[in-house]
């Protein structure tokens, strides 16, 4: 509670910013947006002390922090899609916490695990033949005044399927495999989930002209691949394969050609006016702010197109300067860190690699974006994780967040189950009694659960 209520600083900050910036005075009826969204969180926050007291407290203030900023600029960019944002965060608030008090033990998950990925690629391969293209890429879904990004929980339910696949089958993979020049290289016939993911990012690639995408599930999948068989092997021939891939879709596609030349020379006085004008000015905006910014309102990252999208990095490092912007990314870090740990303290590998998997998901996706604003890789068009405008981004990024909650706390029966075995043990009664609520057959289903 203490650490939202310091966060709740940031929205009023800004406020006022603005309002001075604008006006030259503050407008006290413009205060009603700061103050719905604080109460927001605060709500969401009392509602997850009811249904799940034992759930990580940094997350969701972590994650305030980036909503706030996030909102603030978008104030200041477009106060018609800021006004449609905050709707999007009471729908994403609301999602997380229906999420938590419905999902009262998360292993259940790993069941449905096919059912799941199956989901996840029809959505995924949905804007193949029903999407729209916006910006050159073919990922949007439009019903009526509505549209949604299928690729958002596409993303989320592929990593519940790496985590519960691979934490059933990582024996079995691991298991044999030969040695060249001192690496243990997998057979043949355990490379069948990796050769899937490869050839699924490339049909992203290639049909949906979404680079973004492509590269985040991949990297989520070598991610949890990673951690699940420990060998460096498998990243090793995954990276190469990547490699290949992109390089066989460069010189087919002139649509990736023109990605990648624009990343190389994004100032070519031939491009400079066109394909990379959005890349130049991103540039020019981290060079007009500095240190310490231009302030609030005082800069000119509305003329980037898509700034509200794919280039609000940019409009922080012109107006919140270099020292805002790496404030964001002290923020990610903190966020990312504490996905790592609740990875740690989970006991069961589901819970682990799920717990990885989604903290790979806020890690890619905010690496890649922030680095192709910055031009460290080439340009992609995803979203900055609750700081970019948009509803199924920020209602997925959400639902990620319920469930690392969910993970970080123990079923209420377990835990029960678990101070009774405790107990039990301490009086010296014998053998701990049985999981309650446990399924047969449940490989968490061991007196070790609970430790």
């Amino acid at each position: 509670m203490i650490l939202l209520a310091a966060a709740a600083a940031i929205p009023f900050v800004g406020w006022a910013s603005l309002d001075l910036a604008r006006e030259g005075r503050v407008v006290a009826g413009n205060v009603l947006y700061p103050v719905l969204m604080v109460a927001m969180f605060f709500v969401a926050h009392l509602l997850l002390r009811l249904f799940r007291p034992q759930a990580d407290h940094y997350l969701l203030p972590l994650a305030s922090v980036l909503c706030y900023v996030g909102l603030t600029l978008l104030f200041r960019l477009d106060e018609h899609m800021a006004r449609l944002q905050v709707i999007w965060l009471g729908v994403g608030l609301a999602a997380m916490v229906v999420l938590v008090a419905a999902l009262r033990d998360y292993r259940v998950l790993a069941r449905y695990r096919y059912t799941l990925a199956v989901v996840g690629l029809v959505l995924l391969l949905s804007t193949m033949v029903l999407g729209k293209e916006v910006n050159g890429a073919r990922l949007w879904i439009v019903l009526g005044p509505l549209r949604f990004q299928p690729s958002e929980l596409a993303k989320i339910l592929l990593a519940v399927f790496f985590a519960a696949y691979l934490a059933d089958k990582k024996e079995l993979i691991t298991a044999a495999g030969r040695s060249v020049a001192g690496i243990t290289l997998p057979r043949l016939r355990d490379l069948g989930p990796l050769l899937t993911m490869w050839a699924l990012s490339l049909l992203l690639l290639i049909f949906q002209r979404d680079l973004g995408s492509s590269l985040l599930f991949f990297g989520i999948f070598l991610a949890v691949l990673y951690v699940a068989t420990a060998r460096v092997s498998f990243v090793l021939v995954g990276v190469v394969l990547f490699i290949l891939g992109a390089t066989f879709t460069f010189f087919a596609f002139s649509h990736v050609q023109e990605r990648v030349d624009t990343w190389l020379d994004p100032l070519n006085p031939e491009t400079i006016e066109d394909e990379s004008y959005q890349m130049a000015q991103s540039l020019f905006a981290f060079a007009e702010g500095g240190l310490s910014g231009t302030g609030l309102g005082r800069g000119y990252p509305d003329i980037i197109p898509f700034v509200e999208t794919d280039f609000i990095y940019a409009a922080a490092g012109e107006e919140l300067g270099l020292f805002g912007a790496a404030a964001l990314v002290l923020i990610y870090l903190l966020l990312i860190i504490r996905g790592l740990y609740i990875a740690m303290r989970s006991d069961n590998d589901f819970g682990k690699l799920l717990a990885v998997g989604l903290t790979a998901i806020i890690a890619l996706q905010s690496f890649i974006i922030m680095g192709g604003n910055i031009r460290l890789v080439p340009l992609t068009g995803i979203t900055l994780p609750f700081v970019s405008y948009g509803g199924s981004s920020l209602v997925s990024n959400f639902l990620l967040l319920g469930l690392l909650l969910c993970i970080s706390a123990p079923p209420r029966e377990s835990a029960a189950v678990i101070r009774r075995a405790a107990r039990v043990r301490r009086e010296g009664a014998g053998e701990a009694p049985a999981l309650a609520g446990v399924p047969d057959g449940d490989p968490a289903a061991t007196p070790e659960w609970g430790r």
